[in-house]
């Protein structure tokens, strides 16, 4: 397989979000990071990345992602942070993430709860694009990575929102279209 760290696809025509929430427990409100990754021109041109104060001093997946509530206590709540995270995604023409119902679901938990309209914005699976592009035994986030060269610090939202950038071009460049990833 080809390096991916520059993928350059001129002719990609859409602006696309990779992200990726971390979770502090089981409700779909309880986002405690968010890595995304913005996509213009066929590369990746910026991140962003934050822990989120989540709505209940709980942890329940430390051991998962290593955020702890002492870490998260400070940090701003969503509905704080909503602003700088629709403007990351103005103009985008798809939202992209690996396991993409996760994500969605979790966007849609914290929209709801900070009382904002989630954006109308289609989601594209990196999973089942992988389904379709590798024919991998497994196609989570890690074992995709490991197949492409894409390095991956796992479960830390910034790392998965970039490597989940880097193989949606990878599969772009295979001539996957994003209808053939986007989730129902």
């Amino acid at each position: 397989m080809p390096p991916t760290e520059n993928i350059f696809i001129p002719a990609l025509p859409e602006t696309a979000v990779a992200l990726d929430f971390e979770t502090s427990d089981t409700y779909p409100d309880s986002a405690c990071a968010l890595g995304m990754a913005r996509i213009e021109g066929g590369r990746i041109t910026d991140t962003l990345y934050t822990l989120i104060r989540p709505p209940r001093p709980r942890v329940c997946f430390t051991e998962i992602h290593g955020l702890t509530w002492s870490m998260l206590r400070d940090s701003p709540c969503f509905a704080d942070l909503w602003p700088d995270f629709s403007a990351f995604m103005s103009g985008a023409d798809y939202l992209v993430a690996h396991n993409a119902s996760f994500d969605r679901r979790v966007l849609r938990g914290c929209c709801r709860a900070a009382d904002i309209a989630t954006p109308d914005i289609p989601f594209l699976c990196t999973v089942s694009g992988s389904r379709r592009g590798f024919r991998l035994r497994r196609n989570r986030l890690n074992d995709v990575c490991a197949h492409l060269g894409i390095a991956l610090d796992h479960h830390k939202a910034d790392s998965d929102a970039l490597a989940c950038a880097k193989i949606y071009l990878h599969l772009r460049r295979m001539g996957l279209a994003p209808d053939q990833m986007r989730l129902k």
